[in-house]
């Protein structure tokens, strides 16, 4: 056994570019370590519809150039047996470790592959990206981003010439393709060849960022900004510019690309303490508005004062607002949003008087509802300009919410004004996540064959009315794995993360409102409902 894994890390040794994961390969065989030898030749990174995200290191089941390479090599045979001998693949990489060398080496194999390849010119927000695709008129396209996963990790995700993200059989094709590479030296790796895009691709995202607002709205608002070290910083500020905003206050600290992400221990807006340093600036500025982005700048994060401080507004209440607004402006279309997300939305979008669509989690699924005009996901993803960026983007998601507080500030009210308004109007939605992080994948497994096993009837008191198990698909979706169980008044979804060790489960609780004064009451009940089925669900998961 010690044998034949010392002999596959030696075989993996000699195909391996890159001279840090080969010095880190031959430490680990030259010291023979077995167990760590073992988790990284356990298996390969598998290919999905989010494409690759792992840790970076040496082996199959890391992220590293030789892994890579080789999904650059089955992308490109993928693309040629779909009729796209020639066309182009334009690649954007943010600012983690390694992304450009990985943008770099799938530029390298897709010229080697007989297909052009286009380069952005330097670290950019994915939807910039996801923009290119489509104004280049490219059969494909590539960013390299663990978005906002911890700094050790790294990704690789896959869209189409749609625009889009991969969706089956796509994503199962190019993984067939990709595990019938025999070895690194079969696959062509010219020095030249592609192409390194100039700042026109970007000039022409930014000018279409002016398209998301409306002629001769307020531009008032003032901001705090932050990228999170991420890519954001420089997109945003010009896109802000360009269109009359005051100039966002930054957090200085977060404002440059820093891969390593020093200041929090998630680059995520949504995780604890990630905001505290953007609070910090808020009480020292008193700005209408924070926004936050995370690394990759494709989800958007929005916090407001409310009752004397800072608090950070959840996914699904910037998700009504954006629609509200949109609402009041006369935007035409189909709201739609996964199916984790807040149901407020097909009540803003129904009082409309239009169409509303649920899809699976992720914007490879909401991207291709027909007809889009604004969809979103709790998750902090948000595409309010689908003719431009089929793909949710931070950057004009942040001009929106910010025309949105312009506009109520010219009223003399806030953004929690209106959210109280929509509570009066359509009942107020509260919603909460229990989310579990965890190192033994089987945890999660153990959990998900528990509450099939033996689904709760009860949540917080509450009867559970219908328990639907997606694997099985319904009418509307395709199947995937999650579970969905509808209660009196509540909500509650349960499925692993599709791109971190996480089984997360999605609570909504729906509280009648009639008067403003009813307010209080709402949330306090909402927020015992919600304690209520998290503890009860957390029982019956064994979590």
């Amino acid at each position: 056994m010690q044998d034949d894994l010392l002999a596959q890390a030696q075989a993996w040794l000699t195909e391996d570019p890159d001279p840090d994961t080969r010095a880190e390969l031959a430490r680990l065989i030259d010291t023979k370590d077995v167990t760590e030898l073992g988790a990284r030749f356990s298996g390969t990174l598998q290919f999905g519809t989010a494409g690759l995200r792992g840790e970076l290191g040496a082996g199959p089941m890391r992220m590293n150039r030789t892994v890579v390479i080789r999904a650059a090599a089955g992308l490109a045979a993928y693309l040629r047996k779909q009729g796209h001998e020639g066309g182009l693949v334009v690649i954007g990489y943010d600012a983690r470790h390694k992304s450009a060398d990985f943008a770099r080496d799938t530029a390298s194999v897709m010229a080697g592959a007989g297909l052009r390849a286009a380069v952005l010119p330097c670290p950019l927000p994915t939807p910039v990206l996801a923009f290119a695709i489509r104004h280049l008129g490219a059969v494909a396209g590539v960013e390299v981003t663990a978005s906002h996963n911890p700094p050790r990790d790294n990704g690789y995700k896959v869209y189409l010439g749609d625009g889009s993200q991969i969706v089956p059989p796509a994503d199962t094709d190019i993984a067939a393709e990709i595990a019938a590479i025999p070895s690194l030296t079969t696959v062509s790796r010219p020095t030249e060849g592609w192409e390194t895009l100039d700042d026109s691709v970007l000039d022409a995202y930014l000018a279409r960022t002016d398209a998301v607002l409306a002629k001769d709205s307020p531009r008032t608002a003032r901001t705090v900004y932050t990228a999170m070290h991420g890519v954001g910083t420089d997109v945003l500020l010009a896109a802000f510019a360009r269109a009359g905003f005051p100039a966002p206050a930054l957090v200085t600290e977060q404002a440059d690309p820093d891969p390593d992400f020093p200041t929090v221990a998630f680059p995520n807006p949504e995780e604890p303490g990630a905001m505290d340093l953007a609070f910090a600036k808020a009480r020292e500025t008193d700005p209408d508005l924070i926004i936050a982005n995370d690394p990759d700048a494709d989800r958007c994060a929005a916090a407001v004062k409310d009752g004397g401080d800072w608090r950070m507004l959840r996914g699904d209440e910037v998700g009504a607002l954006l629609a509200a607004h949109l609402v009041n402006r006369g935007a035409q279309g189909t709201f739609a949003e996964s199916i984790v997300s807040s149901s407020l939305l097909g009540r803003i979008a129904a009082k409309a008087g239009l169409a509303h669509e649920e899809t699976l989690t992720g914007f490879k699924w909401i991207a291709r509802v027909e007809n889009l005009r604004y969809g979103y996901e709790e998750a902090l993803g948000y595409c309010v300009d689908p003719d431009g960026v089929r793909d949710k983007d931070g950057i004009t998601a942040a001009l929106l919410i910010t025309e949105l507080a312009s506009v109520l500030k010219s009223q003399g009210r806030t953004l929690p004004d209106l959210l109280d308004d929509l509570a009066v109007e359509h009942g107020l939605h509260a919603t909460d996540q229990l989310s579990v992080r965890v190192q033994d994948l089987s945890v999660i497994a153990a959990a998900m064959r528990r509450l099939r096993e033996q689904p709760p009837t009860h949540l917080a008191d509450l009867p559970v009315t219908r328990a639907e198990d997606l694997t099985q698909g319904t009418d509307k979706l395709p199947p995937t794995d999650g579970l969905r169980y509808t209660l009196d008044g509540a909500r509650v979804i349960v499925r692993p993360s599709g791109t971190e060790p996480k089984l997360k489960c999605y609570l909504e609780v729906v509280v009648p409102v009639t008067a403003h004064a009813g307010l209080p009451a709402a949330r306090a009940r909402a927020t015992e409902l919600l304690a209520a089925i998290k503890r009860d669900l957390s029982e019956a998961a064994g979590i």
